[in-house]
């Protein structure tokens, strides 16, 4: 990139049309967990799909058995490098509505972000990258890779047709890399690359120890108490080092390397400012490992909602009968999600104190994934932002998962590089949802820096 590079002229020529298009796209209530909102869903795909096509891309929807899914490419040669670009187009619903300052599919600029349900998470940062390519190709006459476009409609809810219309579109969709930009860059707006997400283990716990809550004087002392017995369970799936004690937990977890420990040795982190952001005292886990490594390259297993007995006001004097626990485990390279869950199940069963009957559900999965540092995706990625931002960009695993990011390296053999744009309290889920302007149009420009970077590898 030089002074007289065409690009930097047209993206300052184009931030309010920009910013505008992003407006029309958030006024879209795209809310896919509401049955009544599955015609706005679509409309924000259709949106999408007549963008693209506006602006040089191939486009269509791929109906998935529930919303559909956008793909758009650009072929420039057969033999060319290509990255697919994931995100998705909808959002979480806006509840509760009175705790918005502004209505929250009519974005407004307050304090110079964004303020409109989906403007982070993730119509902001997906359409950036689409503005991204449209601007390079309109500066360079032509990309430098072929490019394609994957924007689902249905992450808020679990993905639940996506691994399926990948495999089913696996040469439609081929690639050698995956650019994804749905998270946060770190406090004080440090440029990040994130190249490791946890997998996810979900299941439900429940318990019984008798047909009926039963008084708790008539029966205390003599019978089975569910809640108890729940709490029996819980309070021995971890040993007093913060350790799990499922057999085998970490039987199959990878270490970090050295340049892995010298990266997280980069990261900008005051464990005080980390607990007084979030109003904790202390931060537990396991023994002689480190926060950032707690959090980021760690296996971990939490407690996530607990219920039974009696739970109105005032006194009930029951001993009740069921009880229940949601908990979920965070895995790491080389867990296997069906061996953590069976191996998670059995130690449950096997917890249970006598007169205790469980039961365990199981919810959502999802497996862990990781990108070499010394990839080529991540050390574009880093060009790029060295690019844009005119410093070297820290690298992070997070404790999140993405499922479909292991489906892409599965079933498309592409490395997998995230390059997110927002910030961590950019109040995704919740009201007042923002994303700052500046950060928008940064994300724009970085796009089509990284699209260069890539097409340079």
């Amino acid at each position: 990139m030089t002074a007289t590079d065409p690009l930097l002229g047209l993206l300052d020529e184009r931030r309010e049309r920009h910013l505008a298009e992003l407006f029309d796209l958030l006024r879209i209530p795209s809310v896919s967990t509401d049955p009544l909102r599955a015609g706005d869903v679509r409309r924000a795909a259709t949106f999408l799909r007549d963008d693209l096509t506006r602006n040089g891309f191939e486009a269509e929807l791929i109906e998935t058995g529930g919303h559909p899914a956008v793909f758009a490419e650009r072929r420039v040669a057969p033999d060319a490098r290509t990255v697919l670009i994931y995100g998705h187009y909808d959002v979480q619903p806006a509840d509760p509505l009175p705790a918005w300052t502004s209505d929250p599919f009519e974005p407004v600029i307050r304090d110079g972000a964004i303020v409109a349900r989906g403007a982070s998470d993730d119509k902001g940062q997906a359409f950036a990258h689409v503005k991204g390519a449209e601007a390079l190709l309109a500066a360079d006459g032509e990309l430098p890779l072929n490019v394609k476009f994957l924007i689902e409609g249905e992450e808020e809810i679990g993905s639940r047709n996506l691994a399926a219309t990948v495999r089913a579109n696996r040469d439609k969709l081929s690639a050698d890399v995956v650019v994804v930009s749905d998270g946060a860059m770190l406090p004080g707006k440090v440029p990040t690359l994130t190249y490791g997400l946890k997998g996810l283990v979900y299941v439900e716990l429940r318990v019984r120890t008798a047909a009926r809550d039963l008084h708790s004087g008539a029966f205390g002392g003599g019978v089975p108490n569910a809640a108890q017995a729940l709490a029996t369970i819980l309070a021995a799936l971890k040993d007093d080092r913060g350790r799990v004690t499922v057999p085998g937990f970490y039987d199959d977890v990878t270490e970090i390397g050295d340049e892995e420990s010298a990266q997280l040795a980069r990261v900008p982190f005051d464990e005080g400012e980390f607990a007084h952001g979030i109003g904790v005292t202390a931060t537990p886990g396991e023994e002689g490992r480190g926060l950032l490594e707690r959090l980021w390259a760690r296996p971990t297993l939490d407690v996530n909602g607990i219920g039974g007995g009696f739970q109105g006001d005032g006194s009930k004097t029951v001993i009740p009968a069921e009880a229940f626990a949601k908990i979920s485990c965070r895995l790491v390279p080389n867990q296997d999600v069906e061996r953590v869950t069976a191996a998670l199940e059995a130690h449950l069963v096997a917890l249970a104190p006598a007169g205790a009957d469980v039961e365990v559900i199981r919810h959502a999965g999802g497996s862990w994934a990781i990108s070499p540092l010394d990839g080529p995706a991540v050390k574009a990625a880093a060009q790029a932002i060295r690019s844009v931002d005119g410093r070297d960009p820290v690298f992070v695993r997070s404790g999140g998962t993405i499922p479909i990011v292991a489906e892409f390296q599965r079933q498309l053999g592409a490395e997998v590089v995230l390059v997110d744009m927002g910030l961590e309290d950019d109040r995704i889920h919740s009201p007042n949802e923002k994303f700052e302007v500046e950060l928008f149009h940064r994300g724009v420009h970085l796009s089509a820096e990284l699209l260069r970077s890539l097409g340079r590898g």
